[in-house]
């Protein structure tokens, strides 16, 4: 009697805490190395509001990602986990291919007034009419990084660097003044990412608004292109990847690094040892009075359509997302720059960051996201983006007459390729 009587008083307890036998859900994400490392830092906070929700993230690569759900999408969705992380440029894709394998999450609670949280930029590849597949995450505002003593060696005040023009004259300067340093560095090889910064900025993308034509060999496009080959041109601009920048970063070999705002917590964390030597400034323009705002990267996250816990999901991307704590504390630890409009409010977003010299990187960063040109990835991108790499690797090294012929060429190449017609 008296085991019985303990055991009851036991769970009279238990049940008066709220969280005796209560049932727990796990979740799981999929994601890839830093955006996981985020993503898994927002759990704890996470777990303060929803302790019964399990959150089990997991760091599979981002090629593979996008592989095992295409392979899963195409199999009617078996084998996907409760959540995923996609490349917003990537995200059309899975929805123009495979309409019935992720959530509208709309039926969730992402209405309206959630929707317009975010810019429109980042929501242009996430929704289709009313439906919504994807909820913004991170956003890649493009900034120039840059070395303040090598700058300042050469007696370049980065204020007085306007336009693209101006970046050359720099650029000169800075290299002159600082022996084996290159001005700035791009993978022109294995990606277009300067092209498309450059192309944004001028409101120019691949694909028109609608996604129903191609643009690439439209005016600013070109401009965009000859204006990549002229700084590499001048010895400005060298080839390098992604592992190279890093290595160059840290040996001090660049002075500037043109990225999304993302790239903040890459060289923070590869570079340790130079805190204080590195500052921002906004990305030059064709004109003075150009535009000064692009994005580069960025994801979003989606709830598979046969996930069995899209309730438990959808708490966690409301939270991780949809809060300025959530969307804040992948700032602090990671630098994943949030597309939540709000969080540009908070306080740590207005702060001095040491390792920037003092400078309020966040402010200058996050202030051009309302700026920022919608440019639709559309299910072609990969396609088109392949192609672009061969024409601007043939055109920098002296294969194509001008800027506007290569890309002609590449516009043809992408309309025999995606049965799109070219823009008028």
């Amino acid at each position: 009697m008296r085991l019985k009587l303990a055991g009851a008083a036991v769970l009279a307890t238990l049940l008066a805490s709220g969280s005796a036998f209560a049932e727990q859900t796990t979740i799981t994400v999929w994601s890839w190395n830093i955006a996981a490392s985020a993503l898994k830092s927002t759990i704890e906070g996470f777990n303060k509001k929803y302790p019964d929700i399990k959150v089990d993230v997991q760091d599979i690569g981002n090629p593979q990602v996008f592989d095992k759900m295409l392979a899963a999408c195409a199999a009617g969705g078996d084998g996907l986990p409760d959540v995923m992380s996609i490349e917003n440029h990537k995200a059309s894709i899975f929805w123009n291919r495979f309409p019935d394998c992720l959530t509208d999450l709309t039926k969730l609670g992402y209405n309206n007034d959630l929707k317009k949280q975010f810019p429109d930029f980042k929501r242009a590849e996430l929704e289709v009419g009313d439906a919504a597949y994807a909820m913004p995450w991170d956003s890649g505002p493009v900034t120039m990084f840059y070395r303040r003593d090598l700058y300042e060696k050469a007696g370049v005040d980065p204020a007085t660097i306007k336009t693209w023009d101006d970046f050359i004259a720099a650029g000169k300067k800075i290299s002159a003044a600082n022996p084996g340093v290159i001005m700035a560095q791009a993978d022109l090889n294995g990606d277009t990412e300067w092209f498309r910064m450059l192309a944004n900025e001028q409101g120019c993308g691949y694909f028109s608004d609608d996604s129903q034509s191609i643009t690439v060999n439209q005016p600013a496009c070109v401009k965009a292109l000859d204006k990549v080959k002229e700084i590499k041109d001048a010895g400005l601009l060298s080839a390098a990847n992604w592992n190279e920048k890093i290595q160059s970063n840290t040996a001090g070999k660049v002075a500037s690094q043109l990225y999304g705002g993302w790239y903040e917590g890459t060289i923070r964390s590869t570079s340790p040892d130079l805190a204080g030597k590195w500052g921002v400034y906004p990305m030059p323009s064709m004109t003075a009075d150009g535009p000064h705002a692009a994005n580069l990267g960025g994801s979003s996250l989606a709830i598979a359509n046969g996930s069995k816990n899209k309730e438990a999901a959808w708490k966690y991307l409301s939270y991780t997302l949809g809060t300025n704590e959530g969307q804040v504390t992948m700032l602090k630890s990671f630098g994943l720059v949030p597309s939540l409009l709000t969080a540009v409010q908070d306080p740590f977003v207005n702060q001095p960051q040491p390792y920037w010299g003092g400078q309020k990187v966040w402010t200058d960063i996050l202030a051009t996201l309302p700026k920022i040109r919608p440019n639709p990835g559309t299910q072609y991108f990969s396609d088109a983006d392949e192609i672009i790499k061969a024409v601007q690797t043939k055109y920098l090294a002296g294969g194509y007459p001008n800027g506007k012929a290569a890309l002609d060429d590449a516009a043809q190449q992408i309309a025999s390729a995606t049965g799109l017609p070219l823009a008028k």
